[in-house]
């Protein structure tokens, strides 16, 4: 196990998920406290804690049973229609669902935050609460909503590292439970950051295309699934990481670009 997790792979794997498991979670921080907000002075600090803990069991939980789904490589319905041929397992299944919901989501969630920003936060804002409890029912059902995305996020960025799936799981719970660290330390710096910088979000957003993406052609490779006699192959994971590494650096010269230029006009 150590072995694997010091391997370049795994350690840059670990970074990238962890780097992505925050960003995502920025809508969940922002969500969670709007809840807050709503409680007594006192409890707000303990009801973003309490949510944000239970964001990172309830992921552990869900990867979990997601590894377990994802395990399960029987094929258990297969066709053969002479140009089209498959073998369907439930890994295949889950990858291909997952795929599609990446997409589905990345990109509307792209088109509300260009076309309708603070929609949502302001749906939220007008329901009322009064007790702690009240708000830590409300924050479990938004954690479960947003742990879909990072759970199946964790899987495309983990998927095929190793022979072992057990050595996928222990990368994506170490991932997950830094970013939540992370997030409890830093919530309200990291909330200023993105609000300062929301292309950062939408960047993560976009990887959420690409990882959807190679999630579909993942199940399409596990499934044996062949067009025209021709197979699909899984993509390597150095592009995705060659893909994120190089928008991000592009991302970090604009910051200092940005900063550069309202350093002067401040003065």
């Amino acid at each position: 196990m150590l072995d694997f997790l010091l391997t370049s792979e795994a350690i840059f794997a670990l970074l990238t998920l962890t780097f992505l498991e925050i960003v995502l979670g920025i809508d969940n921080i922002v969500f969670i406290s709007i809840i807050a907000n709503k409680l007594p002075e006192h409890q707000r600090v303990k009801a973003t804690n309490i949510g944000l803990l239970l964001a990172m069991v309830q992921r552990i939980v869900l990867l979990f049973f997601v590894s377990f789904l994802i395990g399960l490589q029987k094929p258990f319905y297969t066709t053969d229609l002479g140009w089209f041929s498959t073998s369907l397992s439930w890994q295949a299944l889950i990858l291909f669902l997952g795929g599609m919901f990446l997409l589905y989501k990345s990109t509307s969630e792209i088109y509300e935050k260009v076309e309708m920003p603070r929609h949502d936060e302001k749906s939220m804002k007008r329901k009322i609460l009064d007790t702690l409890g009240k708000a830590l029912v409300q924050i479990l059902i938004i954690d479960f909503i947003f742990s879909l995305d990072s759970i199946l996020t964790a899987i495309g960025m983990t998927n095929g590292l190793s022979p072992n799936p057990d050595h996928a799981l222990v990368l994506m719970i170490i991932a997950v439970v830094i970013s939540i660290i992370i997030m409890i330390g830093f919530a309200n710096p990291i909330r200023r950051f993105i609000e300062r910088h929301p292309s950062m979000q939408i960047l993560g957003l976009a990887f959420l295309i690409l990882i959807g993406f190679m999630l579909i052609a993942e199940a399409a490779h596990a499934s044996h699934t062949e067009i025209f006699e021709r197979g699909i192959g899984v993509i390597p994971k150095g592009y995705l990481y060659f893909a994120i590494t190089f928008s991000l650096f592009i991302e970090f010269l604009n910051f200092r670009f940005k900063r550069k230029v309202e350093v002067p006009h401040n003065e």
